[in-house]
């Protein structure tokens, strides 16, 4: 990315659907895993940060206003929270669930739209793309989705998910983070009720087994070290994943070519409130990483529901493989409780609002309960401090 000193991130044009076009990519990328000469130093691994949808109501949005003095939007003082943490990290992703408005102050009945403004913000921020498929990717039809992704390549932030053309849709995205390539895809469950438009089928990535592991081996004969999935998954309000989401998950990390995994991490989103992380089949997954900005909602019988600002920011350092064509391994992998606070508008790092004295200790504590009730200390995930 343009300005960026910790990586740089790359589109590749492999057409997933056939074989001939990975072989040319591999062809391309073959000399990136030559072995390094006896006595030469091993290269070096990279850090992964992963944060939760970004959902922008009515409030959101006029914060966004307030703080840009009523001129225009600003979002960069509400996602400040978060920006040490992902400007430190050699790859930082988001998930957006929402798409740009067409028409600014206006609002689809069934979802929040969010000005484009704010993909120029999360560039600001320190993030390098996001996941875009999502159950509103289609609240706007087409035209929403070609707004959101003309707005975000004119921000340099990267995209996967949703596409304008079909050969868009045949495009890997993928990103150089120090010497690793890692692609990144990304897929919904559904569309809220919006059929695909007219012709369009490849406008939105949805979630089929087959697909996506198809997708990730074509990434991976395509020059990717490293496959992370983003899926939009799961029942809203639940904290334990459900079992659509543990078949799921079963299945993607089952998948493997050569021994080695298609998929290296799995980054969950839906379910507005953090979910477990855990560790399937050697593989992480995240089921839920919850909502880093959102307004005030309510349950299903109308009581509000703090657990619906609460979300938690997944770190996941990765080292390269003592071999050529090894698997890129996860030597750390570590969790930031957060929270956006509705009524200052801000996206909090808990433990930092703690050690200033915010009486947070219990927000932080069911967050950790709820990332760890599947056994993921077990398998090495800690809580950041």
């Amino acid at each position: 990315m343009i300005g960026r000193r910790r990586q740089v991130a790359l589109v590749l044009t492999a057409v997933l659907a056939t074989a001939a076009a990975c072989a040319n990519l591999e062809r391309q990328h073959s000399s990136r895993n030559v072995a390094p000469a006896p006595g030469a130093t091993p290269a070096r691994g990279f850090t992964l940060v992963a944060t939760g949808s970004i959902v922008p109501q009515d409030s959101v949005v006029d914060r966004a206003s307030y703080d840009a003095a009523g001129i225009g939007y600003d979002f960069r003082p509400m996602l400040s929270g978060a920006g040490p943490a992902v400007r430190g990290a050699d790859l930082a992703l988001c998930h957006l669930d929402a798409v740009y408005a067409t028409v600014v102050g206006r609002r689809a009945s069934s979802s929040a739209h969010v000005p484009p403004q704010i993909a120029q913000d999360l560039v600001a921020t320190g993030y390098d793309g996001c996941a875009t498929a999502s159950d509103h990717a289609l609240d706007d039809g087409a035209p929403g989705i070609r707004l959101t992704l003309d707005a975000m390549d004119e921000a340099g932030l990267r995209h996967a998910g949703t596409a304008r053309t079909e050969d868009e849709a045949r495009y890997l995205t993928v990103y150089q983070a120090g010497p690793a390539r890692i692609a990144h895809l990304s897929y919904t469950f559904g569309t809220g009720g919006h059929p695909l438009p007219a012709g369009q089928p490849w406008a939105v990535s949805l979630i089929d087994p087959k697909r996506v592991i198809g997708d990730a081996r074509a990434a991976r004969r395509s020059g990717a070290d490293v496959v992370v999935v983003s899926v939009h998954w799961g029942t809203e309000g639940q904290d334990a994943p459900d079992p659509a989401q543990l078949d799921l998950a079963r299945r993607l990390t089952a998948a493997t070519t050569g021994g080695r995994p298609d998929i290296d991490l799995i980054l969950g989103t839906h379910a507005h409130v953090p979910q477990p992380y855990e560790k399937v089949n050697g593989t992480w997954v995240v089921y839920g990483l919850g909502d880093q900005i959102a307004g005030e909602r309510a349950d299903g019988r109308g009581t509000r529901d703090p657990r619906r600002t609460q979300s938690t920011l997944g770190r996941f350092t990765f080292a390269a493989p003592a071999r050529p064509g090894g698997r890129w391994q996860v030597t750390r992998a570590e969790f930031v409780p957060q929270m956006y606070d509705v009524d200052a508008g801000r996206v909090v790092d808990v433990n930092r609002a703690i050690a200033d004295g915010a009486d947070l200790a219990g927000v932080r504590d069911r967050i950790r309960d709820v990332v760890l009730s599947r056994g993921a200390a077990a398998d090495g995930l800690v809580m950041a401090e």
